[in-house]
């Protein structure tokens, strides 16, 4: 089993909590989706899901199905007419279930606090019937090493298995983003980018830095206290290599050892729906994989997917 573990490891290049690199499970993916509309701050719960399946290339007999859950409190609230903080506190329950059994983690993850600057904000109003608006916002922000991560990294008994475990990275991560929004009438497009870079932990450990890039298109259909905005886009996601001690860490097991260094990419197509009644935002979206490659193809996202409900304030 710890041969599958060390092929899985390519899934640790981890956006912030968890140790799955790209499934959602920890609040560095900072997952914005259609960002909830707010005059002055907002407060929101929301669950994400993700499901993987991992089998070795050269024993089948040695595989996994990881299910990763996040239940995050998030808010942000705006300071003047060009500053926002956005805040996300994220508790994470991992199920594992594979040749050798079933495990189960949970805990408290890494906190993540941004604070991002209106660049421009524009609105068109020909009549009543044609309006326009644009909005860019940029920013940053930093991910607090306030999840568990109790192993030792340089104990020759430790394996991928003990690292997957954690529930935190134990590094201070930073981060860069940027948000443009457009709409005309009543519809739309989100789009986000964001990168995170990862700081080596007190044991030199550094997860790989992650590039995220997300496009989500809306349209509103409105009555008087009723908002229903059905959405489609695509979710793109590049993971670098995770390194020990300055050294990338490669696949030691499981195909060929030395060749396949830990990252990969996943571009994934979304689907979802929104509800607003007057200050009240409930949505949900699922997301599949359309393009992947993770641990030599050895390990495969099947499924995301997010419910969230979003008080605005």
């Amino acid at each position: 089993m710890k041969k599958l573990f060390i092929a899985a490891m390519l899934l640790l290049a981890v956006s912030n909590d968890y140790a799955c690199s790209i499934c959602g499970c920890g609040g560095g993916n900072l997952y914005m989706g259609l960002f909830p509309s707010f005059k002055k701050s907002f407060i929101g719960a929301r669950w994400n899901y993700a499901e993987y399946h991992t089998s070795l290339l050269n024993d089948p007999t040695q595989h996994s199905d990881n299910f990763y859950n996040t239940f995050e409190i998030w808010g942000g609230f705006n300071i003047g007419k060009r500053w926002q903080v956005l805040a996300f506190l994220p508790y994470h329950y991992n199920i594992q279930n594979d040749d050798d059994g079933r495990m189960t983690k949970s805990g408290l993850g890494d906190i993540t606090i941004l604070a991002n600057y209106k660049l421009f904000d524009t609105r068109y109003l020909k009549n009543a019937s044609t309006k326009s608006s644009q909005q860019v916002w940029i920013g940053g922000g930093i991910k607090i090493p306030t999840g568990a991560f109790t192993v030792n990294v340089n104990d020759s008994n430790t394996t991928m298995a003990d690292i997957n475990a954690q529930i935190g990275t134990g590094s201070v991560d930073l981060f860069l983003n940027a948000r443009h929004s457009i709409q005309f009438n009543n519809f739309g497009i989100n789009s986000s980018v964001s990168y995170k870079i990862g700081l080596p932990n007190s044991q030199d450990y550094k997860y790989g830095n992650k590039l995220t890039l997300n496009s989500i298109a809306f349209y509103r259909i409105s009555n008087k206290t009723v908002t229903v905005s059905p959405n489609a886009g695509l979710a793109f996601e590049n993971i670098e290599s995770n390194r020990l001690n300055g050294e990338k860490i490669y696949l030691s097991d499981g195909l060929n050892s030395g060749t396949y260094a830990t990252g990969g990419h996943v571009l994934n197509a979304l689907a979802g729906v929104e509800l607003t009644i007057k200050q009240v935002t409930i949505g949900a979206n699922i997301q599949t994989p359309l393009a992947q490659e993770f641990a030599a193809n050895q390990t495969h996202l099947n499924v995301k997917g997010m419910l969230h409900v979003t008080f605005a304030l």
